[in-house]
């Protein structure tokens, strides 16, 4: 497999430009409220619980597993809805 050079630059300043917007996003933080960052934490920790228990859902066999798991999963969509 031959490398095209003009690929290789591409893939090179693609690369680039991802770093580069990794070092501003770092530089410039978004000027949100402190609140505003705490409530997007808390989301992103809801949505991870949730996809979590809707894995062992998927899987879970004992009855009152399942009755815990589908409890869990209510009331983190109860708190995302908030």
């Amino acid at each position: 497999m031959a490398w095209d050079g003009d690929d290789l630059a591409g893939n090179m300043e693609e690369v680039f430009e991802r770093q580069q917007a990794a070092a501003d996003a770092r530089a410039n933080p978004r000027t949100s409220s402190t609140e505003e960052r705490a409530r997007s934490a808390k989301f992103e920790s809801l949505r991870l619980s949730r996809s979590r228990i809707a894995t062992q859902l998927s899987s879970a066999t004992n009855p009152a597993h399942r009755a815990m798991l589908e409890s869990a999963l209510k009331s983190i969509n109860d708190k995302m809805a908030e």
